[in-house]
């Protein structure tokens, strides 16, 4: 320690990543001297990312806000004067209330992982929006397809041990970059190459991961479920399969060989722009590798039209082989499933006070442009956000902006910096940092939960989520004693003690040790004997929940909403396919405001590849303007093989004022939804690119 006065407080890192790493905060004298990542628990092992590792420049920045505020220009214009927290507060619940007397339904909390805690982000928000009777948010933007994806197939959000994926001899990373967005993944699967497994990437962009795996396959954005069904196609027809553990712990196995008898490499190789000898070796590699393979896919590919079915064809496939058998191989996509958590007293839905007057209604948050202008019975007339920053975030830019720019939009605004939301708030929220709160928090890449014990007192005038949310229960004159608990009786309801998993969470020694594994054999392998979490406990290759809810039960290819296959007319306008992948110096739009992180990353960027590039008479580091019906933005070229003929990568999220042309990514793309949960269809993005 550097001090002699200094002590040690056990943190979490807030942010969307699936490493929820455990934190050590050096403090002394009420001030953060440093943050460290906790070398005791064994998955964070002592390090940071390079964002997290610099987080005392985020709490302590000269940027973040410190007072409650009014608007007094017009919205957009980001003109605020100081009020006080009391005024900010009678404002904000005079407002509320008069709505609430005519239809509650007609404001709307909109909020996603700005914070992963669980009182912060799934606590006393829930609980005060309900008692309010508010609008329902479905929080589709990021996984919600690919989850519905797996969850018909496997049955839950779980998967192989990350802990013991280097048992794997072959490891397909699909759709995921864990250099950059799952570093203490990655070095779990890093371990698994040096003990000699063969790593493959597939993602139509040669991401950092890519360049350090045996082999880089890349399919045009999209095509990842005809890809999976034609490598089923491959392992059944040329029998590089485990019957036995097909007949014990499969459903519809004789129907889902009848559907893929046609999906040959031959008819995927055109929709994936893989050729298709490439295919049949990819699969009777995966096949010949029997159950010592793992399938490391993320969130990326349920991005388009097709990402739920997408999912769910590719955790098929380590059914076929037997993959579940072995701890660390079979599939992840996320952890998550295997938190007992306790959503109803967590979110406590029976605070919704007349549901018989005011039957609930639910908005997609993926389409809030869209709900903003037309939403009707009734209107959308305020909105509260916090966690999330939508003007830089959600897609179709254009009508996300002209929806918050309505002049009859209530719109509050908490949060640390002046984001571009913040920009168009009547009521600007000062937000307190991960290191200015109590919270308990979840992973889905790991098997930890973890506490955050505040280091330091909230700087300025902030005040945390829950914080104000008791505040203006109190206003409104709500006496439930579930909005009146503090943050640590809220977050000792998070888990169900009565689950077997939740065995030494207990909040004192979680509080304590700042971490604590799930009571879950080491190493896990959760379906090694079966045991499946979907309504017949197997995997179901035939899902009636699917049928039930409307959709095909069997695997099956959902193309992309805008390609050449299915939409030549637009293609011929627009031929090249946008992917805006995160950034590696900005988590979504978080840090992209920080000096550290904005001169890192420099410009806006567009990669493309040298034959679409002399197609445009491109030239490396000229600026060009990307564009379709939707909108446009402009970006740095960079001239690159990274990226395959047709395609086009602009690292994102950038906040709009920092951008250089007041735009981002999500000028082009489009609020349309994916075939399974309602999610956002980013990469599914049809362009053009011209020099400006």
């Amino acid at each position: 320690m550097s001090d002699a006065a200094s002590h040690i407080v056990r943190a979490a890192c807030p942010h969307d990543c699936p490493d929820s790493c455990a934190m050590e905060v050096e403090v002394a004298d009420g001030r953060a001297l440093k943050v460290r990542g906790a070398a005791d628990m064994p998955f964070t092992h002592g390090a940071l990312c390079t964002k997290v590792a610099h987080y005392l420049e985020r709490v302590y920045s000269p940027q973040r806000l410190l007072h409650p505020m009014k608007r007094i220009g017009r919205k957009g214009e980001g003109r605020f004067a100081r009020i006080s927290w009391d005024e900010a507060l009678d404002t904000i619940a005079a407002r509320f209330a008069a709505i609430a007397a005519d239809d509650p339904r007609a404001i709307l909390p909109y909020s996603y992982a700005g914070t992963m805690g669980l009182v912060h982000s799934a606590g006393m928000d829930r609980r005060f929006f309900h008692r309010l009777g508010a609008s329902l948010l479905d929080r589709t933007i990021c996984a919600s397809a690919g989850a519905m994806g797996w969850k018909a197939t496997v049955g839950a959000s779980q998967g192989a041990d990350p802990e013991a994926v280097a048992n794997a001899r072959l490891i397909l990373i699909w759709g995921a970059n864990p250099v950059v967005s799952n570093l203490h993944g990655w070095r779990h699967l890093l371990e698994a190459k040096r003990r000699g497994a063969r790593l493959i990437c597939i993602d139509p962009w040669r991401t950092a991961t890519a360049e350090k795996c045996h082999l880089h396959i890349a399919p045009l954005p999209g095509s990842d479920g005809a890809l999976a069904l034609a490598m089923m196609q491959v392992l059944i027809a040329e029998d590089l399969l485990d019957h036995d553990y097909i007949a014990r712990h499969t459903l519809g196995y004789a129907a889902l060989a009848e559907r893929v008898q046609t999906h040959t490499p031959e008819w995927a190789a055109p929709l994936c722009g893989v050729d298709a000898a490439t295919i049949r070796a990819l699969a009777r590699e995966y096949g010949a590798a029997g159950g010592d393979t793992l399938i490391r896919l993320n969130y990326g590919l349920n991005r388009h039209a097709g990402g739920g079915m997408a999912v769910r064809n590719i955790a098929c496939l380590p059914a076929l082989t037997g993959a579940w058998r072995k701890p660390g191989c079979g599939a992840l996509l996320s952890t998550s499933g295997n938190f007992p958590v306790d959503q109803h007293a967590l979110e406590r839905p029976d605070l919704y006070p007349d549901p018989e007057r005011f039957p609930p209604r639910t908005i997609n948050m993926t389409t809030i442009g869209r709900d903003l202008l037309e939403a009707s019975a009734p209107p959308i007339r305020a909105i509260y956000v916090y966690n999330a920053n939508p003007l830089a975030v959600a897609p179709d830019g254009r009508r996300v902006r002209e929806g918050f720019a309505r002049e009859d939009l209530f719109c509050v605004v908490h949060e640390l910096f002046q984001t571009d939301t913040a920009d168009y708030a009547d009521i600007l929220l000062p937000a307190t940092s991960q290191l200015e709160q109590h919270d308990v928090h979840t992973a889905y890449g790991h098997f930890y939960a973890l506490a955050n014990t505040p280091a330091i007192a909230p700087l300025g005038e902030a005040r945390s989520n829950a914080e104000v949310f008791r505040q203006l229960a109190a206003r409104l004159g709500f006496t439930d004693t579930a909005l009146c608990e503090d943050d640590e009786t809220v977050a000792a309801a998070a888990f169900d003690h009565g689950d077997r998993r939740a065995h030494g969470l207990d909040p004192a020694t979680l509080r304590a040790r700042g971490w604590a594994r799930l009571n879950l054999p080491r190493p896990f392998a959760p379906f090694a004997a079966g045991g499946f979490r979907t309504p017949s406990g197997k995997c179901e290759f035939h899902s009636a929940t699917l049928a039930a809810a409307g959709h095909d039960p069997l695997p099956a290819w959902h193309p992309p909403r805008e390609s050449a296959a299915v939409n030549p007319a637009l293609a011929a306008r627009f031929p090249l396919a946008l992917i805006s992948p995160p950034a590696r110096n900005f988590l979504n739009s978080s840090f992209a405001n920080l000096p550290r992180f904005l001169a890192d990353e420099g410009t806006p960027k567009l990669e493309l590849h040298p034959a679409d590039a002399a197609a445009r008479a491109i030239a490396d580091g000229e600026r060009v303007r990307i564009h379709n019906d939707r909108g446009s933005f402009s970006a740095r070229a960079v001239i690159t093989a990274r990226v395959r003929p047709g395609v086009v990568v602009s690292p994102s999220i950038w906040w709009r004022k920092l951008s250089g042309d007041g735009e981002n990514a999500n000028a082009v793309t489009s609020d349309a939804l994916t075939d399974f949960g309602g999610g956002a269809c980013f990469y599914d993005c049809l362009v053009e690119v011209s020099r400006t």
